[in-house]
């Protein structure tokens, strides 16, 4: 599965073509699919993106956590499998952002690349900026509780 760190700006042309960051490309590669998949996301302004295989497993994980008749299921797999789409790169690298995610994300002329480990997301730079800050703010308090990782216990 792809792995995505960083922060990158990009601009959108007029077409909403947008050159995907060459490290994002890089995570990708290995894939099945010569490009990402992306999605609205149930609850921030940007698109949400991954590989094919974040998807795959996403998927996988609704139906077995859920069952396929279930509401709960049929709800998120309706609002993100359902209205994802799949993104080939160009030769150049760029994919087409589809124009109701650009619309309901609000990006025009430029995009915000922010890899978060499985997953990425695209924002408005401006909205971005705003977001940053609230998230930073929030982690500074919540980081301390979170449990210990990599085995290791509390010192």
């Amino acid at each position: 599965m792809a792995f995505f760190l960083s922060t990158f700006k990009n601009k959108v042309d007029k077409k909403g073509r947008v050159s995907v960051p060459a490290p994002f490309r890089s995570a990708v590669s290995g894939g099945h699919f010569p490009g990402v998949v992306v999605y609205r996301p149930l609850n921030l302004p940007c698109i949400e993106g991954a590989d094919m295989s974040f998807l795959e497993q996403l998927s996988d994980r609704l139906y077995g956590d859920f069952g396929p008749f279930n509401p709960d299921q049929m709800s998120v797999a309706t609002a993100i499998l359902a209205g994802a789409s799949q993104l080939q790169f160009d030769p150049e690298g760029r994919v087409m952002l589809p124009a109701e995610l650009r619309e309901f994300a609000g990006i025009d002329g430029a995009a915000t690349f922010v890899g978060l480990g499985r997953k990425f997301q695209i924002w408005d730079t401006a909205a971005y900026e705003a977001h940053q800050k609230e998230q930073l703010a929030l982690a500074s308090e919540t980081a301390p509780n979170l449990p210990p990782f990599g085995g290791g216990g509390q010192a």
